[in-house]
């Protein structure tokens, strides 16, 4: 595929032999690999090598969601300056001292703050004492986090079109929560598909089981991002 999608490829794998091959699969097709948590803690810095070597020419988004004291969080972001990743997740509730300890702590890497988690719905986040519409707290959060130096945001295709916004077009909005129209939600609760997310101005689109849990990821890969080719050429032929 001449052009990669804007699609960063969760690899959630049970081992680094998966996540290699997932990583190579889709590789050709998309434009980022996504090491989260889980695989990190698992594997540290051996699923970073995995993912490169499986998709050399992609950038590498950690999946960290820092969240802590700014001192605390900075050191983190040093310890990882020699993996030098592209993206790097905080929580945006962390608040701005936190925030700007990151981004001064790795300056080249693009500090991704988090906003509502996608798993997240209405009631809960009432629950937890967030009485505000989700798509307020989540555009407050934005702009806090941004004017911190954070360079990119995370929020689900529900929020974007209000980040985008308030944000303005220079932010790297990356949107999880996106799945196919005819793929299960697993535990996502704020979804749309990867064509309406675009639409809504996300840059790039997080995407795991639609493409992992299927039988040949890089097809699965490839047939989503025909389509968001497909629909971005149609707007062109339309304007």
């Amino acid at each position: 595929m001449a052009v990669v999608a804007p699609i960063a490829v969760a690899l959630d794998a049970p081992d680094l032999a998966t996540l290699r091959a997932w990583a190579v699969a889709t590789g050709p097709i998309v434009a980022t690999m996504k090491v989260g948590l889980e695989t990190f803690l698992r594997d540290g810095r051996a699923a970073v090598v995995a993912a490169r070597e499986g998709a050399p020419d992609t950038n590498l988004f950690l999946d960290l969601k820092l969240h802590d004291i700014p001192a605390t969080v900075a050191g983190a972001a040093r310890a990882l300056a020699d993996i030098a990743p592209r993206f790097l997740t905080v929580h945006a509730a962390g608040g701005r001292a936190m925030i700007e300890a990151a981004a001064t702590a790795l300056p080249d890497t693009l500090i991704t703050a988090v906003t509502v988690l996608t798993s997240l719905g209405a009631d809960e986040l009432a629950e937890l004492g967030w009485r505000d519409d989700p798509t307020e707290l989540v555009r407050r959060l934005a702009v806090s986090a941004v004017s911190a130096g954070a360079r990119a945001i995370v929020c689900s295709p529900l929020e974007v079109a209000a980040v985008r916004a308030a944000v303005g077009p220079s932010i790297v909005l990356i949107t999880p929560g996106v799945r196919p129209a005819d793929s299960a939600l697993g535990d996502q609760s704020r979804v749309a598909t990867p064509a309406a997310a675009l639409a809504a101005g996300a840059d790039l689109l997080v995407i795991g089981r639609p493409i992992t849990a299927a039988s040949d990821p890089g097809a699965a890969a490839a047939a989503i991002a025909e389509g968001l080719l497909s629909d971005r050429a149609k707007d062109v032929d339309l304007a």
